[in-house]
Order: C-alpha cells, then sequence, then structure tokens
C-alpha cells in the first residue's frame, strides 16, 4: 500500500489533489500536458506506481485523458450542464424544437450516431409503469448520442404499441418537436413528467459504448410522461456518463 502522511491522505492522493489545484489555477489550461510518471516520481520523491495512480485518479474522474505514447493531458470537454425540467417544457417541443438542444451552449451539436427503431417487449418494470401486460409489444426508440466526439448518453424510450404503430414515432425520425409533438398530435400531449435518478457503476456494455475510463461511474435517469388524465405514455431509460454532466434543475419556491 502507498504510504501515508500525517494527515490520513495517502501521497497518491495527495500528488493528485496537487495536480487539480494546478488546473483549477490554470497552471495547466485545457489540452496541456500534465507531468509524466517520470516528472512525478523525481518532485514528489515516490515510487512509480504512486505516480501512476495519482494521474489514474484525474483520468478516473473525467479531468485527464491518456492518449497513446504521448502523455496524460487535461480534457478539454466541457461538461454538458442539463436543464432538467426546462428541458421539456411544451414550449419546446410544441414549437418544434429537440429536448435535447436544451442541454447545448451555442455552436455545440449533440449527434446521434446510433439509432433504432423497433418493436418489441418492455422490461418488467418498464411495462408495470405503461400499465402494460408484460406480453404486449411496445415501440423501442434507441439513440447513442455523442457530443465534440465522445459519446456521452445512451437512451430508449418505450412506449405502448397500441399507441403509437403505424405514426410517425415509429419511425427513426420522428419530426418537428419529437415524440412529444407527435403523442400531442395524438391527443395525448405529455402533461407532467416524473424522473428518477440514481448512480452506479456501468456494466461492461455501457463501458464499451459510452467509451469509458476505468472508475468512471454513469447516471441513471428514467424518466416517465404523463397525459393530463395520468396515463404513463412514455417510459425514458437513459444512462449518462457521469463525467460529462451536471445535472441542473431550477425552479420556485
Amino acid at each position: 500500500m502507498t504510504a501515508s502522511r500525517g494527515d490520513g491522505q495517502l501521497k497518491y492522493q495527495r500528488i493528485a489533489e496537487t495536480l487539480k489545484a494546478a488546473i483549477a489555477t490554470g497552471e495547466y489550461g485545457p489540452g496541456d500536458r500534465l507531468p509524466g510518471e517520470n516528472e512525478l516520481m523525481a518532485t514528489h520523491q515516490v515510487a512509480r506506481m504512486t505516480a501512476r495512480q495519482a494521474l489514474g485518479v484525474l483520468r478516473s474522474e473525467g479531468i485527464a485523458e491518456a492518449r497513446k505514447g504521448a502523455g496524460v493531458f487535461v480534457r478539454t470537454f466541457r461538461p454538458i450542464r442539463r436543464h432538467g425540467i426546462q428541458r421539456v417544457a411544451r414550449e419546446r417541443w410544441a414549437a418544434g424544437q429537440s429536448v435535447w438542444t436544451a442541454d447545448l451552449d451555442a455552436g455545440r451539436e449533440l449527434i446521434v450516431d446510433d439509432a433504432s427503431v423497433r418493436e418489441g417487449q418492455a422490461p418488467e418494470n418498464v411495462a408495470a409503469t405503461l400499465g402494460l401486460r408484460p406480453e404486449e409489444p411496445v415501440c423501442v426508440r434507441t439513440r447513442r448520442f455523442v457530443l465534440d466526439d465522445k459519446p456521452v448518453l445512451l437512451s430508449a424510450s418505450y412506449l405502448p404499441a397500441s399507441l403509437v404503430a403505424g405514426t410517425a414515432i415509429a419511425e427513426q425520425d420522428s419530426g418537428p418537436g419529437g415524440i412529444y409533438a407527435r403523442l400531442a398530435e395524438l391527443g395525448h400531449a405529455p402533461a407532467h413528467f416524473r424522473e428518477e435518478i440514481r448512480c452506479r457503476m456501468p456494466t461492461a456494455a455501457e463501458t464499451q459504448r459510452l467509451q469509458l475510463s476505468s472508475g468512471t461511474p454513469v447516471v441513471l435517469i428514467c424518466r416517465t410522461a404523463f397525459t393530463a388524465d395520468d396515463r404513463a405514455v412514455e417510459v425514458n431509460e437513459m444512462v449518462l456518463d457521469a463525467s460529462s454532466y451536471i445535472l441542473e434543475y431550477d425552479f420556485d419556491a
């Protein structure tokens, strides 16, 4: 085990904190190369493993990234500020805007690079939320979203097939305003939403699809859309790269 100092911190943790402080003050900016293992060994008089662990902390927290053969660099990726309430406001999708665009700064584009629409069965908990029997089919819309060449989010949306079959919702491109605008046209406009949030470590498949660094957790968001008469018409299960997002909820007292 790496030796610790009097404050209880292990040496690699102290080195990691020193590097993070230097990044916070601007000594190392986005895209800058951080001191390598040899430099950290000499500066802090530690073993190679300790230096490697220190850099590993920054990588696992999404602060830095390794480039093969070049070293470890401060990430240039800017976190996405997800506006949890404003993004699903009626005025957005009713005006033909995608809920996803609410999260982006000017000039940034969220790209869908892996999408599918199919009819299938919903997980048991989703079927129960939608008030369906387990064998009743659903329309499943899956997406992977990429920002600045980095996958950041996986999304799977479930809607009753009996409600949306033969409509634009069952097509790859559901049109301006997305599926909420189409639900409104069908007479089932979302009137309120519920989101449940939790965190965990990713599965192997999630790690691969989101290209996650070792030790990076994911945020799970399950959003349910309800009509004015309290019917659940959509369940959207999302998996977010925790190092890429800030979750913001702005509401009145």
